[in-house]
Formats: C-alpha cells, structure tokens, sequence
C-alpha cells in the first residue's frame, strides 16, 4: 500500500490539530522476531513457521540497558510473531521483572502447546505476567477461518488451563485479557457490549473467565492489505477508515507515549509504523534511521515528532484502536 502522510496531516489540520508528537514515554513495545506458530489472515506482521527474522542476544541485552537508564518507561510490553519462540524472550521478561517493570505479552494461546513450551504457563504466572490472549471470536467458525483449523479448541483448551492458574479470576492478580479482531474490513463494535457477550457465552459454553476484552481495528498493512488488494476491497476498507476518523482519539494514540523496537534493534513510533519500515519521525523519507546503538535512553525520545501516513487511519476511525483496545466510546 502506497504510503500518503500528506493525507492523514490534513485531517488532524482540518480539525485544528498538529502533527503528533510523543509525550513522556511509557511503554517499550518489543517485537521480538516474524517467527509464529500460526499464519492469521489478519496479520499485520506477516508472521508464520517459515520466518526466521529473531532479535539477537545482544539487541536484547542493550535493550534491556536502556530500560535500565529509562524510568518512566514502566510498562514492557513483547509481541512478535509468537514472541515466546525467541531465544531472548524469557531473558526479557525476567529482567524486566527485575527491574521493577510490568510485563504484558501477546500471546496467541496455541503456542502453550507446541513442543517445548509446555511450562510456559507456570512461568508466566511466576512472573506475573499481563497475558494479552488472540480470541477474535467466541464461536468456532470465526476463529478457524481467520487464525486456522483447530485453532478455536486449542484456544479453549489454553484459557481453561489459565483460568485453573488463576489467570483471569475475578479477584485475581494475574491479567488475562482477551483480543478481537473484525474477520474482515469492517470497524469492531462497541468494546464494552462485545465484552459482555464474550464473557457470557465464555462463561456458559465453556466455564471460562477473563478481565478485558480489547476491540483492535485490522490495520491495512501486510497480509491484510494484501488480501483485501486480491478481493478488490482495499479502497473501500481505506475509505471507511477514513470517513469514520475521529478526532478525540487522538490524546490517547498509543504512539505518544510508547515507542517501539524491532527484532533488528531499530526504533520505530509504533508497530505498525516497524512493519511499514517507516523510521522514527517520519514517513517522507528524511528521517534518520535510529537504532538502540544511537541513543543513550528511551527517554531521550520524549518530544520527537511521530512519523504518520494513511494506515494511521486505522487507529483513528470510529472508537479508535490501539494495542490496548478501543480508545473512546463509539461515536453515536
């Protein structure tokens, strides 16, 4: 997809609004390699078993020095592909946890049962960690369709044996929070209501308990550009994006307070803005590549202008989207 900054610039200036800039920095987002135990059509990493992208022992080790030196930073939050299948992830979150920092991981369910990875459970609750859960649907057929066959039984089987845990109880410290994606370009509906029906029909088919739901707008990057391209629907998704953007969601845009590294160790203003290979500050071409080897913090980042282009849409239209779910209440 043809990148348009120019684009997205214009409707934050046609509603009196600036370019964006990060604010104080909160969240490193780690993407610790395209290495995944599945290939969801929605992917908008272009993850799968036959990647081999992973970041290097060393990328790890100097992130983690400059999470050290960076205090407002007090969120960590790793994603991949399946980012438990890097040899770094455990290291990760062990020192991270270290150093006083939470944790949260994207974690697809299914990888809890592949080969070798079957005390990752025990682990995560060890460590406390924040499990955000790929659910994007509570039926069977919807599941399948978008992440695979069997993935829909493989997922109960996972959150069942989390719920026994403690993850996701209702007074429980341990964080289980689940994702949904639309199957296809359509914007999610309300959080709130569709939170209410998956914990309802959760909660009666299958005994299952969780803490959020979080509604995630598909990005039209990567496989899912691509798939709609073939269909002949990629105009229309961009312009129902774009007819439904929302200027009150951009206070709480997950780029002004997080920054985002890449399996390679460059810097980014966001996930999407990585698998678009668009560096900080910009999508124009005259920004300057920046590494963890170029700067001293991640605090140093605070205040440095967000690269933008048209995908930008996606985390703007309607409710808006983030990696923590709507942004705003539905817009009536």
């Amino acid at each position: 997809m043809p990148e348009a900054p120019a684009r997205f610039a214009r409707a934050l200036a046609d509603h009196g609004l600036p370019r964006l800039r990060r604010a104080v920095l909160a969240t490193l987002q780690v993407n610790l390699g395209k290495r995944c135990n599945q290939a969801c059509h929605h992917c908008h990493v272009d993850a799968g078993p036959a990647r081999t992208e992973m970041m290097a022992p060393a990328t790890a080790e100097r992130a983690l020095a400059l999470l050290a030196a960076s205090p407002s930073v007090t969120s960590v939050d790793l994603t991949g592909g399946a980012p438990e299948l890097s040899p770094s992830f455990r290291r990760l979150v062990t020192a991270a946890r270290t150093l006083g920092r939470r944790v949260q991981v994207r974690c697809n369910l299914t990888i809890l049962f592949v080969a070798g990875m079957e005390d990752l459970p025990e682990f995560y609750r060890a460590h406390q960690v924040h499990l955000v859960c790929s659910l994007p649907c509570y039926s069977k057929d919807n599941v399948d369709r978008q992440r695979g066959e069997g993935v829909f039984e493989r997922s109960i089987d996972a959150l069942r044996l989390l719920n026994r845990l403690g993850y996701g109880q209702p007074a429980s410290e341990l964080a289980l929070d689940l994702v949904y994606n639309p199957l296809g370009p359509a914007l999610p509906p309300p959080q709130a209501d569709l939170e209410a029906r998956y914990r309802t029909e959760l909660r009666r088919r299958f005994g299952i308990e969780f803490h959020h739901l979080l509604t995630i707008t598909n990005m039209p990057i990567r496989r899912f550009a691509d798939m709609l391209l073939r269909r002949g629907e990629l105009g229309a998704y961009l312009g129902l994006l774009v007819n439904h953007f929302n200027p009150q969601t951009i206070p709480s845009l997950m780029c002004r307070s997080l920054v985002s590294l890449a399996w390679d160790g460059s810097l980014h203003d966001c996930d999407f803005n990585q698998m678009l290979a668009i560096p900080l500050g910009g999508a124009d071409g005259t920004a300057t590549p920046r590494t963890v080897w170029d700067v001293d913090s991640y605090e140093a980042l605070a205040g440095v202008a967000i690269g933008t282009g048209e995908h930008c849409f996606g985390c703007t239209a309607g409710a808006g989207s983030s990696c923590g779910g709507a942004l705003t209440a539905r817009p009536s």
